[in-house]
């Protein structure tokens, strides 16, 4: 009896060591805001156009496809992001998934990206803006997965790579806004 319980014990202590090893990664998220200068109402028309990416300063241009298609219906406007670079021309084809202009925020996914580009999968994202002593308050947040989806990632695509990708968009695009219309401190 002691042989068939040790056996049983043992044999349910490789299948949760079999279980813990198979385990992938964890959804990663980010949220970062930032108070501008300007009311809610200048930035929400600066940043809430889906298809003009245009205030962010590592986006060349931006393309709806297909052409003539809408450019604020959720889940049949894509939009394209050309990237500035100095080889190629890296895309990020991304999704809007929800719209409220009263709101002053969209959702929106990424359907197709190269992890050489954005070292992420899964990823969804809000923007949103809103007043805040009638100063405005922009929060963009995201969520998403590193862009090797097995255990043991190579280093550019680990959690951290994504997390630090992720942040950099972000930062650099709020850094643009602030440019644009001043930061409040």
């Amino acid at each position: 009896m002691f042989k068939a319980i040790f056996s049983m014990a043992l044999a349910a202590g490789l299948a949760l060591a079999t279980g813990a090893a198979a385990h992938g990664p964890s959804r990663q998220k980010t949220q970062m805001t930032i108070t501008l200068d300007a009311s809610p109402a200048e930035v929400w028309d600066a940043i809430g156009k889906f298809d003009d990416m245009g205030w962010h300063p590592a986006v060349a241009s931006t393309e709806i496809t297909p052409e003539g298609a809408p450019i604020d219906v959720p889940d049949e406007s894509t939009r394209i992001l050309h990237l500035k670079s100095e080889s190629g021309d890296p895309t990020i084809t991304e999704q809007l998934m929800k719209i409220d202009p009263d709101k002053m925020m969209y959702k929106y996914m990424i359907t197709e990206v190269a992890v050489e580009v954005l070292p992420v999968t899964n990823y969804s994202a809000t923007i949103q803006v809103s007043d805040n002593d009638g100063k405005a308050e922009v929060m963009w947040k995201g969520g998403y997965y590193r862009g090797y989806p097995n255990n043991d990632p190579p280093e550019n695509l680990n959690d951290e790579a994504a997390i630090a990708a992720v942040t950099a968009i972000y930062q650099a695009g709020f850094d643009a806004l602030a440019e644009r219309f001043g930061k409040v401190e």
